[in-house]
């Protein structure tokens, strides 16, 4: 360490901050204790460009830094660190900026300045061993000591389970949660059972929780590794959407990313089975051939074939759990709705004895919506399903009525709250999610069950293709066998974004009454929007003519020049040819991440444009995001304790630098965050597609490029499409459009729902 310098200061601004690897780009201002090598002591003031891996870290910390000194050919003079320790300031001013960071709860910039005024150097060591005479600073009372005395010990706490992680890479804002998880035991969880924080800490993954074992010293093919491997393995394909994963498939891939041998992960696996935490089963398929025969002619020849599936043991219990519930419910010999499946003929009348009048909704019921009315009373589990415009509202209209004539009961509900809203709009009746409709409680589960069904003649389930596996189970085992279940959704929209293909399986195994509704009636027709997802749907270019009022193409062939026009689309065309509020009408959607028309560049832009800094608007930087009062963002992660979900959108209305909380008003309530809760949220200014399932917006806007080639797919630009009332606007290029258009190659999932109900 002879050949190396070491120098502190405080943090005056970060220009950059990769929250992947924490490699960073700071400003420091350099404090007065001439730590500085005296070749490099000219200058006091001015700032120190540090670089190097750091935690995240904030304006007016004060870091002690071990490294050394280079010179960037473009960037001039740096201080290239090695170790990066969070220390305390020695002098008053360098205090008031420590304290004025926001870095200790209950402590904003005036309170800072008056506390140092008070106490001058001493204040740390006041604030360290004699908090209660914080009490003779103005503005100061015993609940505030108490907040900042406890602030204080937890960051101080914080600091020796920082000083490990540090060199591990761990992020500051990672190390925080770990100590609140885990209290004074973290060093020791961190230490010996590392894996644990994958289980118990959002935001701590395998490779993170890998790293810090392999450099205690754990060996490659310690069995507690393998099985954390095999673990993280199994949960990367459920967030794929498959419900479990063929072993042939499973153990070479486990393999590469623990760096072992297959042979190794077998043994682990056949462990892991006899622990209850993995199910195994022999899952047979049908595999259709082409052959040609002698004479020339092609024939579809039929294979059965086997494969073991290596499930996740609750993905195992639910897809068992939806088998057993769907058979029972259709062979349990009595329905609720037994007084209309005796008269059912009636009910196919236009105008019948039960009040079902097919022209009290602006337009014929045709015989398709009919049979769909009377296939819902006539079969305990129904599918309707049927792309825009055929009339799924109407038709689900018409069965409410009916069945309010006759004064049966019925619930409605969506699996999120944006699409269960759009359904109350639709139907005039109330709707709810369907965790509120289960009566879900954080910590305590769902409140309906098998002991505690829904009270319902009928459940009605709207966008039922966004219906995962665990979802669906938890739902059906609250549904009486003799109540009739209807599930409405677009079954060539994606499929859900939780494991599973349930609405698909349920098709496919042909044990459930399915209505596919095909004609388009002639209002919805003449939207463009319409048509054209139906083009899209059959593998079809959609129209762009020159006089369409609903449905743009903007041709840019250039990535970074479509971002642009893009940007110019949403922020000033858009709004000036149609009046839309470019926050809260139009929604940006992409087909993947990364990339100049990614997601996450087009949110930077967006942000820029659209919500730019000022004066009057707090930002604070969480997670390697800054987040700004004003911005449009996205709860990414089920949150209970908050009934708040996956893909909810809102805006940030306040943010507290003092007590660490941000505000964001989802669905017009207000959700307050604390600062370690941020990294639930992305910005929303651009969405994925898959996140914008069940939702409906005034105008979409979508680059179309092809740069997006690996995720360019008809169902993918279908579904994109069909998220928009009044307007669609697409920027890219044709050839874009005309490959995901003709690709209708759907990842197929493994599940095996439709199998065992065929059985």
């Amino acid at each position: 360490m002879s050949n190396q310098d070491q120098i502190s200061g405080s943090v005056e601004r970060v220009t950059y901050y990769n929250a992947e690897n924490g490699y960073s780009v700071i400003r420091l201002k350099p404090d007065n204790r001439g730590m500085l090598p005296f070749k490099y002591a000219s200058g006091r003031d001015e700032l120190i460009t540090v670089v190097g891996n750091l935690p995240e870290v904030q304006p007016g910390e004060w870091l002690k830094l071990t490294g050394q000194w280079g010179n960037h050919a473009k960037h001039g003079r740096q201080f290239q660190a090695e170790q990066c320790e969070q220390s305390l300031p020695a002098t008053t001013e360098g205090i008031k900026r420590y304290l004025g960071s926001g870095m200790i709860r209950g402590i904003g910039r005036v309170m800072a300045e008056r506390i140092v005024n008070r106490f001058g150097a001493e204040t740390l060591d006041v604030i360290d061993h004699e908090p209660e005479r914080l009490l003779t600073v103005l503005g100061i009372g015993q609940k505030r000591v108490g907040q900042i005395a406890k602030a204080w010990d937890e960051q101080r706490a914080i600091k020796d389970v920082m000083i490990f992680l540090q060199s591990h890479g761990v992020s500051t804002t990672l190390a925080t949660k770990i100590y609140k998880k885990y209290g004074d035991t973290s060093l020791a969880v961190v230490q010996n059972t590392p894996y644990q924080m994958v289980r118990d800490i959002h935001g701590i993954g395998f490779k993170t929780a890998d790293k810090i074992a392999q450099a205690l010293g754990l060996a490659a093919d310690d069995p507690a590794r393998i099985e954390a491997g095999i673990a993280y393995t199994l949960n990367r394909m459920a967030e794929e959407g498959h419900v479990y994963m063929p072993q042939e498939e499973l153990e070479p891939e486990a393999a590469e990313i623990l760096g072992v041998e297959a042979g190794k992960i077998t043994a682990v696996i056949d462990a892991l089975e006899t622990s209850d935490f993995i199910k195994r089963e022999t899952i047979s398929y049908v595999v259709n051939r082409e052959k040609t025969t002698d004479y020339g002619s092609r024939n579809t020849a039929h294979e059965i074939k086997e494969e073991r599936a290596v499930y996740l043991t609750p993905f195992y219990y639910s897809e068992i759990g939806v088998t057993q519930r769907v058979k029972r419910m259709i062979e349990h010999p009595t329905s609720r709705l037994a007084e209309i499946r005796s008269r059912k003929s009636e009910v196919a009348s236009p105008k019948s004895d039960f009040g079902l009048r097919a022209s009290d909704f602006g337009v014929q019921l045709s015989p398709q919506q009919m049979e769909a009315v009377q296939t819902a009373v006539s079969h305990k589990v129904t599918i309707l399903t049927g792309g825009p415009g055929t009339g799924k509202t109407t038709t689900l209209r018409a069965l409410l009525d009916l069945l309010d004539g006759h004064k049966l009961s019925y619930v409605l509900a969506s699996p999120t709250g944006r699409a269960a809203k759009r359904l109350a709009e639709a139907t005039g009746r109330e709707a709810k999610t369907i965790h509120r409709l289960l009566e879900f409680k954080p910590g305590e589960g769902y409140g309906r069950s098998e002991e505690n069904p829904i009270n319902a003649d009928m459940i009605v389930i709207d966008e039922a293709s966004m219906l995962d596996l665990v979802l669906a189970n938890n739902l059906l085992k609250a549904i009486a066998p003799d109540s009739h279940l209807l599930l409405v959704g677009d079954i060539d929209q994606l499929p859900s974004v939780g494991a599973g293909d349930v609405l698909a399986d349920l098709i496919e195994s042909g044990v459930t009454a399915v209505v596919r509704l095909q004609t388009i009636f002639r209002q919805a027709a003449n939207s463009l929007i319409i048509r054209n997802a139906h083009h899209i749907n059959q593998g079809q270019m959609p129209e762009t003519p020159k006089e369409a009022q609903d449905f743009f193409l903007f041709v840019v062939e250039e990535a970074d020049k479509a971002a642009e026009m893009l940007v110019e689309v949403v922020q000033k065309r858009t709004p000036l040819k149609f009046g839309f509020d470019p926050l809260d009408d139009i929604q940006v959607l992409a087909p993947m991440y990364n990339g100049a028309v990614g997601v996450h560049n087009l949110n930077l832009l967006l942000q820029a444009a659209l919500n730019p800094p000022s004066g009057h608007k707090p930002e604070r930087k969480l997670g390697g995001r800054l987040f700004r009062v004003g911005d449009k963002v996205m709860q990414t992660v089920n949150n209970y304790d908050k009934s708040i979900y996956n893909g909810d959108i809102g805006r940030i209305t306040a943010m507290d630098i003092i007590n660490q909380t941000l505000t964001v008003s989802i669905d017009g309530a207000p959700v307050v965050y604390d600062f370690l809760e941020a990294d639930e949220l992305v910005h929303a200014y651009a969405i994925s597609v898959h996140k914008s399932q069940g939702a409906e917006y005034p105008c979409v806007v979508m680059p179309m490029h092809t740069q997006h080639y690996l995720m360019l797919q008809r169902n993918l630009l279908y579904t994109a499409v069909t998220r928009a009332k009044k307007v669609v606007i697409l920027v890219g290029t044709r050839k874009a459009i005309h490959i995901a258009v003709q690709n209708n190659k759907v990842t197929q999932r493994h599940t095996a729902l439709d199998w065992r109900l065929q059985r």
